[in-house]
């Protein structure tokens, strides 16, 4: 009985996943972002001024994950924290001039790392397995 990765959803989702990001990462470097930190920015592009707790809710990802990348994205002049007006404890998380600036090219780069890790795919193919991953991600909610 032995495992076959090529017959394993979970490592073949894996790799994908490394080929997605290795695709952003070539085209979000020259503009000054990381894969990911993408769907940091694109929450913040929908609705600037979040809190931490509001992203984490949103982008799923662990605490100490968010707090990291989010000093990286001030270090690096993507985001601002400012005070909460009414809540002591919370800050507020705002994109910079320099980040707002760059979501069309940002959001460009995304479309084309998708389009090249489809590279081949029918349209349907494409929509099909779209369907199927999020089925999948509905099914890893609830695990």
């Amino acid at each position: 009985m032995g495992f076959n990765r090529t017959d394993s959803a979970a490592y073949l989702a894996n790799q994908m996943a490394k080929g997605f990001s290795r695709s952003l990462q070539q085209r979000a470097a020259r503009l000054g972002f990381s894969p990911g930190q993408f769907p940091i920015l694109l929450e913040l592009w929908t609705e600037d001024g979040l809190t931490q707790k509001q992203l984490l809710e949103r982008v799923d990802i662990e605490q100490a994950t968010m707090a990291n990348t989010l000093s990286r994205m001030e270090r690096d002049g993507l985001v601002e924290r400012r005070p909460h007006p009414s809540d002591k404890r919370a800050q507020l998380i705002f994109l910079t001039g320099k980040a707002a600036a760059m979501q069309t090219e940002a959001v460009e780069a995304a479309i084309a790392a998708d389009r090249d890790m489809f590279r081949g795919f029918r349209t349907f193919e494409r929509e099909l397995l779209l369907e199927y991953v999020k089925r999948i991600l509905e099914n890893a909610k609830h695990i």
